[in-house]
């Protein structure tokens, strides 16, 4: 394979710093949809480069505490708009470096734009609460309190929106950040960090490194002068990441993905009901810890909606994401890309039926990227690989279910509980989904994938551990409560 070897090569952040790592070693980031491009080069750091980098942010936490959550705040402003003037930029290297469409990966840098400014209003709202004392002389209350450094660990599918939902609350609420994105979308990972810098945040506040999860993850979960670590990735890393931190009895939050169900009543709208579903299971080519799995439909209206189903799916345009009129791009890496296929065969040897897609898609501009085309399995039983693991891929596993309650038995069938939804014209049905379906993040008509930043994030069973992200939530991970008694 003949790749472009013209490439920047992309620095560590540490200390107010963008420096080189200690063993000159780099690694290329590929183009999904064409492989014989590199969209940039990234450090392979050593532990010695960690070490670095947690103790500039263990130096700095003492000065970035005491400087106060207003002025944090207006730090965050600063960097949206920093941001703002670089989305363009930063959007396109999204899409080159991931695969992602270029309107999705605009949508996705403007949503982190908004997380930063309504992270930067957390500056001036209140941090506490007076609590009556049984003492009537006395003044008791709480406060929030930092609790120190928080490393931070993301997944390649969402580059700009989880580093920036993670890292602005742990600013904003004085804590100092080390942050290792992964290595598929590092590039994309760098710029947002270069916006960071360039708004003059005090040195050490946050530091950036890259290299492999073994090595720098691992390290810096283990490193004595963490004090808390934020990870979003897949259920066996996170695994790893709780029992380490566990062992030394420091915060953690894991998101670990789902396998989420939608669940489509005798009485939903049809057009409605397969609009949600291809979006949900389809856009992103499925990458999402949110996106479509599983599609349980009730029986009277099987048929008929996976004939809609299918017809619509097969209107999909894939290709390049930087092209106009292109809707799903490719898989994100080769790995992802033998993933996907290795499930596809899978499902077929399990019994399943491929009713449409599931092709490796060859010729053209096709032979230089990790293109599969949406794929949709019928005859499909619970019990299945298919149905119970996470693809995390353009794929769909349609169930059929007699009435409301066998589906959400169904639906409930899985370790994971991240997100489901369900389409019905029922009252009676949504509220009975509402109540006894296994998920932290339920949806009504709409699909699956889908989330607000000013609400709480997280998921049940395997799907997440400790206190939700997002909204007001995050600030139960990145705070610590103080109550205060004063007697006059």
């Amino acid at each position: 394979m003949t790749v472009s070897t013209k490439a920047k090569t992309y620095l560590n952040y540490i200390n107010g710093e963008w420096v080189t790592g200690l063993n000159e070693q780099v690694e290329a980031s590929i183009n999904p949809a064409n492989k014989n491009e590199i969209v940039g080069h990234i450090q392979k750091s050593t532990k010695e480069d960690l070490e670095k980098a947690v103790k500039a942010a263990h130096q700095a936490k003492k000065a970035w505490r005491k400087m106060g959550q207003a002025e944090r705040g207006q730090f965050l402003f600063i960097i949206a708009n920093i941001l703002e003037e670089n989305l363009n930029e930063i959007a396109e290297t999204m899409t080159k470096e991931m695969g992602k469409t270029l309107p999705e990966a605009k949508g996705e840098t403007a949503r982190g734009i908004a997380i930063l400014r309504y992270y930067a209003g957390e500056g001036v709202r209140k941090d506490g609460d007076v609590i009556p004392s049984s003492d009537k002389d006395a003044l008791m209350f709480t406060k929030r309190t930092p609790i120190g450094v928080v490393g931070v660990i993301t997944p390649w599918n969402f580059p700009v929106a989880i580093p920036i939902w993670k890292i602005a609350p742990a600013l904003v609420y004085g804590n100092t950040v080390v942050f290792k994105p992964a290595t598929e979308a590092a590039v994309t990972a760098a710029k947002v960090v270069e916006c960071f810098a360039k708004a003059g945040l005090p040195e050490g506040v946050l530091n950036f490194i890259t290299g492999s999860g073994s090595v720098i993850g691992q390290s810096l979960i283990d490193h004595p002068l963490l004090n808390a670590i934020t990870f979003t990735g897949s259920e066996t890393v996170g695994e790893g990441v709780a029992k380490s931190a566990a062992a030394r009895g420091i915060k953690f939050q894991l998101e670990m993905g789902g396998k989420n169900p939608v669940i489509i009543t005798k009485d939903a709208d049809l057009e409605v009901a397969v609009e949600g579903v291809i979006s949900g299971a389809f856009r992103s080519t499925g990458q999402k810890c949110t996106a479509t799995s599983r599609v349980i439909v009730e029986s009277p209206i099987y048929d008929a909606f996976v004939e809609k189903l299918v017809q619509d799916t097969k209107k999909i345009t894939v290709g390049n994401g930087l092209k106009e009129g292109i809707w799903m791009g490719p898989c994100a890496s080769e790995s992802q890309f033998n993933t996907v296929r290795k499930y596809i065969e899978l499902g077929k040897e399990e019994g399943a039926t491929l009713i449409t897609g599931g092709e490796t898609l060859t010729g053209g501009e096709f032979e230089k990227g990790f293109y599969v085309s949406p794929a949709i399995f019928g005859a499909v039983k619970s019990n299945m690989k298919i149905a119970q693991e996470e693809i995390f891929g353009p794929v769909i596993a349609l169930l059929r279910a007699t009435d409301l309650e066998e589906a959400i038995e169904i639906a409930n069938h899985t370790k994971y509980g991240l997100s489901a939804s369900i389409f019905t014209s029922n009252i009676s049905s949504l509220l009975e989904f509402i109540d006894d379906i296994d998920a932290g993040l339920v949806r009504i008509n709409a699909e699956s994938a889908g989330v607000e930043l000013q609400a709480p994030f997280g998921g049940m069973k395997a799907s997440s551990t400790g206190s939700r992200e997002q909204g007001e939530a995050a600030k139960e991970f990145y705070t610590a409560i103080k109550t205060v008694f004063i007697k006059g």
